[in-house]
């Protein structure tokens, strides 16, 4: 069962066909409500843009004026920090009603596609013909549960890859500007690095996201995997079930030890997910931690030295976290790219598995007709 979509080629191809349906809510009939949701999911993300740039300076203005006790000044930035927060939460409110309302009718259109696809021609009466050759067994999970899952996910890893596209032009600007080069000794010798809090986050995000692929290259075939094995289990006791009510004749041992079995291998792929979500944990979590400091650290030396104020040194560590959160995309990302990768190709297979039956459906009329 590992690897079952592991192959390279095969797997595009998989994704490619999984497209040709899902992309359809932008066309048609859907497409007068799918693009406006769409717009105003970017519009938003634009908004909680400018909306964390304010926060950022605001930071920095806020422990300026602690670091010089001025009381004046932290009163401005008091009052100044309701409206900002007012504007964020305002956004996020909205953000959660466009983006859920998306994922909603997408999963419909998805859905009812496939229901129809199913049903057309009575093509689930012989799908199950064709499931060794296509790996497509237990098409009602694939309708019901993936269908949902593959198109959940894909709207906030996308608003999620725009906001990092964006905030690295933003915040880079942010970094270089409080940072400038850094002139220093090491061990006696002269040390310059041009943009040095830049290159810090890169050269940190980098070795984050290497560290990511590297534990986690094996995740998608694992979650693929588990949710194949949760599929054949509940499709056992579905038939000890129907054997009982005496809906499908069947042998009550053999039914009784697919239903074990399908338990056994359901339980040795959650061990297997286990350990492949505590790999990915490890580089995620650490980053979790790590990040914030890092951006400190990089900041004492200029600290120190009395070229940046304290209130520049908590406005560059936020725009590090920021920064290094927007090019570890990926990292923040892994276990939802291949829980939405492995949900997008189960639906895939049941698609082309019905194309295969309406090939063959076709091939068969052409030879009976005249």
């Amino acid at each position: 069962m590992s690897g079952s979509y592991g192959n390279g080629n095969h797997a595009n191809r998989l994704l490619a066909r999984f497209w040709e349906s899902a992309s359809g809510f932008w066309r048609g009939r859907s497409a007068w409500r799918s693009w406006p949701l769409s717009i105003l999911l970017l519009a938003i993300v634009v908004g909680e843009l400018i909306a964390e740039y304010w926060l950022n300076y605001w930071n920095r203005d806020f422990f300026n004026a602690l670091e010089a006790r001025n009381a004046e000044a932290l009163q401005r930035q008091a009052l100044l920090f309701v409206p900002l927060v007012g504007l964020s939460i305002t956004l996020a409110l909205i953000s959660v009603w466009a983006r859920m309302t998306t994922q909603r009718m997408w999963r419909q259109h998805l859905t009812m596609h496939l229901i129809k696809y199913w049903l057309e021609s009575g093509h689930y009466r012989h799908i199950h013909e064709l499931n060794h050759g296509t790996g497509a067994p237990n098409p009602e999970y694939r309708v019901a549960e993936d269908a949902r899952l593959a198109t959940d996910a894909p709207v906030d890893l996308v608003l999620a890859l725009v906001s990092s596209v964006l905030v690295t032009f933003t915040f880079l600007g942010i970094l270089r500007n409080v940072g400038g080069d850094l002139h220093t000794t090491l061990f006696g010798f002269p040390i310059y690095i041009p943009d040095y809090l830049v290159v810090g986050v890169i050269v940190y995000s980098g070795l984050v996201t290497s560290a990511m692929f590297i534990l986690g290259r094996r995740l998608t075939d694992v979650v693929q995997d588990h949710a194949q094995a949760e599929a054949e289990f509940r499709a056992a006791a579905n038939r000890v079930r129907e054997a009982g009510e005496g809906m499908i004749v069947a042998s009550e041992s053999e039914e009784a030890r697919a239903l074990w079995q399908g338990l056994r291998d359901a339980i040795e792929q959650w061990r297997r997910l286990c350990w492949q979500l505590m790999r990915t944990t490890l580089v995620s979590h650490g980053n979790t931690l790590l990040a914030p400091i890092a951006g400190l650290l990089l900041c004492i030396p200029k600290y120190v030295s009395g070229a940046i104020t304290l209130g520049e040194v908590t406005q560059a560590a936020a725009a590090f976290v920021t920064l290094q959160g927007a090019f570890n995309w990926v990292v923040n990302n892994f276990q939802r790219l291949a829980d939405w990768k492995s949900a997008a190709k189960r639906v895939a297979a049941l698609l082309l598995a019905i194309d295969d039956l309406e090939r063959s459906g076709q091939a068969v009329r052409g030879r009976a007709g005249p």
